[in-house]
């Protein structure tokens, strides 16, 4: 419910003012995609200038998500890899909680400082 009303607070007053800048700006205007003639192009298009405005807002966002999205590529590697070896490491460590002592120390290499007095 109160998700709702704060979405409400947002998109009328964002709606208001794509209303108000259409009004504003539904002059029609040439876009031209030949730059070698611009006296007779070989593709133009006349539209609205609010909708060629929000066309390329659009294409930005979308161009804008789907950079953000091949970058932070790696990040999402890194962290299945991480959930992949904290997942085995938690396996590891219930194994070892559930297996019985061996009254041996773990590592072999374990310096002196660290053993039982009685070795």
């Amino acid at each position: 419910m109160i998700r709702k009303f704060f979405m409400a607070i947002v998109l009328i007053p964002l709606a208001a003012v794509l209303i108000a800048f259409a009004v504003a700006n539904r002059q029609t205007v040439t876009v031209s995609f030949d730059p070698f003639d611009p006296a007779q192009p070989a593709y133009a298009a006349s539209l609205p200038l609010f909708i060629l405005i929000l066309v390329i807002l659009i294409f930005g966002v979308l161009l804008g998500g789907t950079a953000v999205w091949l970058r932070q590529g790696r990040w999402a590697w890194a962290a299945r890899r991480a959930e992949k070896e904290n997942r085995e490491l938690r396996l590891e460590l219930d194994r070892l909680k559930h297996e019985p002592p061996t009254g041996r120390l773990p590592y072999p290499g374990t310096p002196a400082t660290l053993r039982s007095p009685a070795e």
